[in-house]
């Protein structure tokens, strides 16, 4: 006869599935989509274990970019163990040498339910006059079948209904919104074009999409009833315009001051200086969820909860121009912070992380 008590099950500790895992993956196909823009297919039986609950927008992941040899070699990547530390404590305990190059990109495409499971990433082909690109870029333009690369995404084995906030790598959440401001430069049109794929018909607005050249405009499917605009730098005459210059004077026109009756909540004057942020020290990323008490109080409606009022915008790229932008939306136009997502995916002059 067993002595185990019979509440043993009910106070054993359970077992708690990590929201992030590592996935070693190889590249499956690469894809030329235009000047700017690369997509590289990665596959691997680990992703088996990879995604969220519902579909994946905005979702940030993690690459982990090969070093390479003078001889053109990739480094091989050591082994997560994700056992005690996180993986980000993890990977900079790692020997610099080897353990790669960390940036963040925005899964494109997946095909989690194949029977070899593969995930799309859309990589910016930017280099210099010398021709001399980062890690990131320097990678992908090499890269090949067979390559092998680590991501660190979400698991799905947790995925339950508030696998997006738990996991901390989707930032949409228009809440009530039913009409919709996207705005980006070429770093956020992956992003931009996921988001409006999985936009419902009643869904209404203006998406503003900043690429280097004409040739980088594509067709995205929505079922949305959102205008989508393509802004190309180099057009005008053979010259290129400043990076989001384009962005910021769309999304001016469409956003006109003073108040933008109708969507800015209770009111129309302008609203309050939302507190600078110096982009070349910090990271620039004001979303709703992440704002706190004080934050919420000092916004223009603090006792509406975010996600409440019939507006709301998703902005992303360089953070300089977003922060302009945020300005210009939140104290010139009006509204409501908790209505806004503005996020500085890069500072030009400045690696990524």
């Amino acid at each position: 006869m067993s002595t185990q008590p019979a509440n043993a099950k009910a106070t054993s500790k359970a077992a708690v599935e990590p929201m992030t895992l590592a996935f070693d993956v190889t590249v499956t196909a690469v894809q030329e989509l235009s000047p700017t823009f690369r997509r590289i297919t990665f596959g691997g039986y680990s992703l088996r274990d990879f995604g969220v609950a519902g579909d994946t927008l905005d979702l940030r992941v993690k690459l982990m970019i090969p070093s390479m040899e003078p001889t053109g070699r990739a480094i091989p990547l050591p082994a997560f163990k994700l056992e005690e530390a996180s993986w980000y404590r993890e990977w900079l305990a790692m020997d610099p040498a080897t353990r790669g190059h960390m940036r963040t990109y925005t899964v494109r495409s997946e095909r989690l339910d194949a029977v070899y499971p593969e995930i799309g990433i859309d990589f910016v082909m930017h280099f210099d006059d010398g021709g001399r690109g980062g890690p990131a870029a320097n990678w992908a333009v090499a890269a090949k079948p067979g390559d092998a690369l680590t991501i660190i995404g979400p698991n799905s084995r947790a995925a339950q209904c508030s696998t997006a906030g738990a996991y901390g790598g989707i930032e949409w959440r228009p809440g009530l919104a039913q009409h919709v401001l996207l705005a980006g430069d070429e770093t956020a049109v992956p992003a931009i074009s996921a988001i409006l794929e999985s936009l419902p018909h009643y869904m209404t607005g203006h998406a503003f999409l900043e690429v280097p050249v004409a040739g980088d405009f594509r067709d995205i499917d929505t079922a949305a009833g959102v205008e989508i605009t393509w802004l190309a730098r180099g057009a005008a005459l053979g010259r290129s315009r400043p990076h989001g210059e384009l962005l910021k004077q769309a999304v001016a026109s469409t956003v006109p001051v003073p108040g933008w009756v109708g969507f800015t909540g209770t009111g129309t004057a302008a609203g309050p200086e939302p507190e600078d942020v110096n982009v070349d020290q910090e990271i620039l990323w004001d979303t709703p969820q992440r704002m706190d008490a004080a934050a919420i109080e000092a916004t223009k409606n603090p006792t509406l909860p975010a996600g409440s009022l019939p507006f709301y915008a998703w902005l992303a790229g360089e953070a300089f121009v977003i922060k302009e932008m945020r300005r210009y939306l939140v104290r010139d136009v009006g509204i409501d912070r908790k209505q806004v997502a503005f996020m500085g995916y890069w500072r030009r002059g400045k690696a990524e992380g």
